[in-house]
């Protein structure tokens, strides 16, 4: 391990990090020789695999011709073609592409303009409400949208205040959702009507970081409903649900919901490159028309639009088409899987979702649970997983797969193998 680098998400005195010296498809190679297989395509980005050729060969022919170029007086193909594409791809309504680095920035992106329309239509609207257990990235902005946490104590008093409403989560056998549902939108009809509100902000269908949660399209909807009855904005962080994570090409379109603005990242360059987009409705787009300085969105990075990146992305998303019915057929193969480990004395809450399957890891007979991001369960799940040949990132106590487009039959069942003789081995 290199004297001079620091870490994300681990503490100082963490065990040595695990060379890697080569990636191809669901694959890792370490610099032992150890083969281990990339179950949750490494912090959910590498949407193909790893090293797609297809990718590379974009990036390559990309170079070749123009690498980088500042995005303010200036524009270039392949961020004109990826922004059409995306919002041919996006529900209808969806215009407006601003391009910024990263999940985290694509957010802060949405928030401010989320607050600033309303400035520049006459109205100060402040107040954000984000949901129970929300996580939306790790600048300030984003911070401030998710839950109060570990990640978040140090930074809680430079934080702006947003409004929580519960989120009703569920899981394959739940019979109570819906009453979950209606105490969360009663709370929340009770928030907007509070104050007026700026934007609401979610996740939608599934929360990442918090322990892959589910919630239902029919929730969605009223949430919709809700942030029109009252004027309010509505944003969907797609960073994790984007590019086909969920069944479809957008969660938003597998709920039957078009945000005003939605924030895009991970899966949008298969991995290979940093990128975030935030996209917006052509009404906010609209509300920064003018020719006085106060109305612009002042707002960019250095990066913005890189060239690289655009390639990149046009190129994933190319390969996505083709694979649109392994996008659509993943959730079946998950629940075979998911079935046959159903009645382990050690798992329950079982849900799936697209892509995404997770599975709550608790002692048997135990109505509690030793859950939250510090579990006891983490570290344990994590090396035992390693040893069986698999990279797996537990959330706490939940054990979730989130694995690449490319992952055969054979190797699906080999992960689902490896949790079976884990779950046995705590």
């Amino acid at each position: 391990m290199s004297q001079h680098l620091w870490y994300p998400f681990t503490p100082i005195d963490s065990p040595p990090p695990l060379p890697v010296v080569r990636g191809e498809g669901a694959w890792l190679e370490l610099a032992d020789g150890r083969r281990i297989l990339d179950a949750i395509s490494s912090w959910w980005v590498t949407l193909h695999g790893h090293s797609h050729p297809a990718i590379a060969d974009a990036i390559h022919r990309q170079a070749l011709q123009l690498e980088q170029v500042i995005f303010a007086g200036f524009t270039h193909v392949p961020a004109e073609q990826l922004a059409a594409e995306l919002t041919t791809l996006l529900p209808p309504g969806l215009d407006r592409v601003f391009y910024s680095d990263d999940g985290s920035t694509a957010v802060e992106v949405a928030l401010k303009l989320a607050r600033q329309v309303w400035t520049n239509r006459g109205e100060d609207r402040r107040r954000f409400i984000a949901f129970e257990g929300a996580y939306h990235g790790d600048t300030f902005g984003a911070m401030a949208v998710g839950a109060r946490s570990l990640f978040t104590r140090a930074y809680d008093p430079l934080l702006f205040e947003v409004a929580f409403a519960p989120y009703p989560e569920t899981w394959i056998g739940d019979t109570d959702v819906a009453a979950r549902e209606a105490a969360a939108l009663a709370e929340l009809e009770r928030l907007l009507r509070e104050q007026p509100t700026a934007a609401i902000i979610l996740e939608p269908l599934m929360q990442g970081a918090s322990g892959m949660r589910l919630s239902r399209p029919e929730f969605l909807q009223q949430v919709a409903s809700l942030a029109r009855a009252h004027g309010t904005l509505l944003i969907f962080d797609e960073v994790m649900t984007g590019f086909g994570r969920t069944g479809d090409w957008f969660a938003c379109q597998r709920a039957g919901v078009t945000p005003d603005l939605i924030c895009l990242s991970k899966g949008l360059t298969g991995g290979f490159l940093p990128m975030g987009a935030t996209v917006a409705s052509e009404a906010i787009y609209d509300a920064f028309r003018g020719q006085e300085p106060e109305r612009t969105f002042w707002h960019g990075h250095s990066y913005t639009a890189n060239p690289l990146g655009c390639a990149a992305a046009l190129a994933s998303l190319e390969l996505l088409r083709q694979a649109e019915p392994v996008v659509r057929g993943f959730e079946a193969r998950h629940r075979q899987h998911l079935e046959t480990l159903a009645d382990h004395p050690r798992l329950r809450r079982l849900r799936t979702l697209g892509t995404i399957a997770a599975l709550e890891v608790g002692d048997p007979g135990v109505s509690g649970d030793d859950g939250g991001y510090l579990s006891s369960y983490g570290p344990r799940l994590r090396v035992l997983a390693l040893e069986e040949g698999v990279l797996l990132r537990p959330l706490g106590n939940i054990l979730y797969l989130l694995p690449p487009l490319c992952l055969s039959d054979s190797e699906l069942a080999g992960v689902y193998g490896a949790i079976a003789h884990i779950l046995d081995r705590l």
